[in-house]
C-alpha cells in the first residue's frame, strides 16, 4: 500500500450477492418441526438464500466486491485494502480475504479477515475508514460474506429457521471533500461469548470424531437471551454514532439494521420513537446473513430508490461476542450507479482458485439436498460455472 496524506473517507461503491436457490418455510416444514406462521410470526422471515455446491465464502464475496467496485467506477487494482468480515471462512487458513483479492484480479492490496460475527461488517468498515483516515490506503473494499446454511442443525427449529447465505460489500475512497462519515461506535461485552458459539473446531476443542458426533461444529445460540441483548443494544450503538454525528434520531432518514428478526428492528424503531418507515427491512427474503447483513440491506435500499444524495443514514448491527457497530453517515454517491455495477458482474464470471491435489467433502448438508436438486428458477444451467481445474500455485519454467 502506499502511504498518503490523511483525507477525508466516502462511500463511493456499493454491491451484493445473494445463490439463487431459495429455501422458504414450507421447505423447512417438511425438515423440523415448525410451520410457515409460527417461523413469521416469531421472525419475519418467509424465505433464505443457500449456497450451491459450487459456491463458497469467497465466490461469494468476490462477486459482491467486484460490483461494489464496478459501481465505485474503479478497476480491481485501484483497491489497495481488502478487509473481509465473516464467521464462515473458506479455510482456517489462509485468509478468505487472500482468496477474493486473487478471485478479483487485484495484484497490490493487503487483504485480511476481520471476525466480529454480525457485527463484523461495521467493525471492517470501522477499521477501513481508519487506514483511509491514517493515510494508509486510498481505495479500500470492506466485504461481509457468509455461508451459514453448512454449520446449521437440521433438527433444531430455533436456529436452522434463521441463517441464509450471500455477500455484501462497499467501497471506501480517500476524498479532498469533507468525510461523509461522521459517526462511529464499536462496542464488545464478553459476558455474552456463549449465547451464540460454535462450540468445537477451534484450539479448545479441536476437530474430532466425539466433537463431530455431538454436533458440536453447529450454531448454538440462548435466544431469549440474544433477544434481550440485541433489543436493548441496537438502539444504544445507534443512538451513540448518532451522537457523534451531532444529530437527533428524527434527523435520520434511514436506518438499515442487522436482519436478524423483525421483532427486534420493532423494538429498536420504538426505542427510538421512530416509524417503521424509517427503518430498512429484507430479511422477509434473506434471513439472518450474519456479517452480509448489513451491506445488502445497505445495498438494496439505495438501489431500490430508498436513499438519495444528501440522506443521513444509519447502519447499526449486534452480534455474537456479544458486539454492536453502528455508523452514521451522509450518503454522497449517485443512487444510480449500483444497478450498473450489478449488471457489470456476472457471478459465472469470478472463480476462487482451489488447491491441488485436495478434494473436499460433498458440503451440501444433507438436509439441502433436495432443495438444492431442484431447478433454479428459469431453469438455469449451472454447468458452466462450476469452477474447473485448478491451476498449480508453481508453474514449471
Amino acid at each position: 500500500m502506499n502511504g498518503t496524506a490523511p483525507r477525508a473517507v466516502r462511500l463511493t461503491g456499493w454491491g451484493r450477492y445473494a445463490p439463487a436457490q431459495v429455501l422458504t418455510n414450507a421447505d423447512l416444514e417438511r425438515m423440523v418441526d415448525t410451520s410457515d406462521e409460527w417461523i413469521v410470526s416469531r421472525t419475519g422471515i418467509r424465505e433464505r438464500r443457500v449456497a450451491g455446491a459450487h459456491e463458497t465464502t469467497a465466490s461469494m464475496a468476490a462477486v459482491a466486491a467486484l460490483r461494489a467496485i464496478r459501481t465505485a467506477g474503479l478497476e480491481a487494482d485501484d483497491i489497495d485494502l481488502i478487509i473481509l468480515a465473516t464467521l464462515t471462512p473458506d479455510y482456517w487458513m489462509p485468509s478468505t480475504a487472500a482468496l477474493v483479492k486473487e478471485a478479483i484480479g487485484n495484484t497490490r492490496a493487503a487483504a485480511f479477515d476481520i471476525a466480529a460475527a454480525c457485527s463484523g461488517f461495521v467493525y471492517g468498515y470501522a477499521t477501513a475508514s481508519a487506514y483511509i483516515a491514517a493515510g494508509m490506503a486510498r481505495h479500500a473494499v470492506v466485504i461481509g460474506a457468509e455461508l451459514l446454511t453448512r454449520f446449521l442443525d437440521y433438527s433444531d427449529r430455533s436456529t436452522c429457521i434463521l441463517f441464509g447465505d450471500g455477500a455484501g460489500a462497499v467501497v471506501l475512497s480517500a476524498s479532498d471533500e469533507e468525510t461523509s462519515t461522521v459517526g462511529i461506535e464499536l462496542t464488545t461485552e464478553p459476558q455474552g461469548a456463549y449465547m451464540i458459539w460454535l462450540p468445537a473446531g477451534g484450539s479448545k476443542s479441536p476437530p474430532s470424531a466425539e466433537t463431530i458426533a455431538r454436533g458440536e461444529h453447529k450454531i448454538r445460540m440462548e435466544g431469549r437471551e440474544t433477544y434481550r441483548f440485541a433489543t436493548r443494544t441496537l438502539a444504544s450503538t445507534a443512538l451513540a454514532a448518532v451522537a457523534k454525528a451531532g444529530w437527533q434520531p428524527e434527523d435520520v432518514d434511514l436506518f438499515v439494521p442487522h436482519q436478524a428478526n423483525i421483532r427486534i428492528i420493532e423494538a429498536v424503531a420504538k426505542g427510538l420513537d421512530l416509524p417503521m418507515s424509517k427503518m430498512f427491512v429484507n430479511l422477509d427474503r434473506y434471513g439472518n446473513t450474519s456479517a452480509a447483513s448489513v451491506p445488502i440491506a445497505l445495498a438494496e435500499a439505495v438501489n431500490e430508490g430508498r436513499v438519495a444524495i444528501g440522506d443521513k443514514l444509519v447502519f447499526v448491527a449486534f452480534g455474537a461476542g456479544f458486539t454492536s457497530g453502528a455508523v452514521a453517515m451522509e450518503w454522497t454517491a449517485d443512487p444510480e450507479l449500483g444497478r450498473m455495477g450489478d449488471a457489470a458482474v456476472r457471478p459465472e464470471d469470478v472463480t476462487v482458485r482451489l488447491p491441488v491435489d485436495w478434494d473436499s467433502v460433498d458440503p451440501i448438508p444433507p438436509a439441502l439436498a433436495e432443495v438444492l436438486a431442484r431447478p433454479l428458477p428459469g431453469h438455469l444451467d449451472l454447468s458452466d460455472v462450476v469452477p474447473g481445474e485448478p491451476e498449480h500455485v508453481h508453474r514449471p519454467r
